[in-house]
């Protein structure tokens, strides 16, 4: 007598297991070829103080001679370039993680900034860049004039005359 039994392939899983299971299936590559086919893209912060926007942008490694700041119809771009390191053999690695090659990244900037006046710094791998902000742009501070009050006891004898 021969059992028949039905397939379930979700039978006995959960769906976030499955959908786990098949994601890691998909982003696991074996294959060098296939691992250099991925972008570069290096972190970025952005922050804004009351005078000015802050972009610093992590590129360890990367010579400041292979980066090229640049804006154009209000975005800023960053593009470079992080080289391999000739001096060690490829063949003597044990693993490659760092990504090498080209990258940029571009950001929309408001109205707000003064894009002649970009300062760029690069310390320590890290790309600092301030924008400082227009004048009209800027936050400005109202001060409140106080008349000089009469003391109550005054105000009450001269409403009396």
């Amino acid at each position: 007598m021969t059992i028949v039994n039905r397939w379930e392939p979700f039978r006995g899983t959960t769906l976030p297991h499955q959908l786990s299971r098949v994601f890691s299936n998909l982003l696991d590559r074996t294959d060098s070829q296939e691992s250099n086919l991925t972008t570069w893209a290096p972190a970025v912060d952005i922050y804004e103080t009351e005078h000015e926007l802050v972009v610093k942008t992590d590129l360890p490694d990367v010579d400041p001679k292979n980066l090229d700041i640049r804006v154009e119809n209000n975005v800023l771009t960053i593009r470079g370039e992080r080289k391999f390191e000739s001096q060690v053999n490829e063949n003597n690695y044990l693993r490659i993680e760092r990504a090498t090659g080209s990258f940029a990244r571009s950001f929309a900037l408001a109205n707000t900034v003064n894009a002649e006046a970009i300062k760029a710094d690069y310390q320590n791998g890290v790309l600092t860049l301030t924008i400082p902000k227009r004048e009209e742009a800027k936050p400005k501070q109202i001060k409140v004039n106080v008349a000089a009050s009469v003391p109550a006891p005054q105000a009450a004898a001269a409403g009396a005359r």
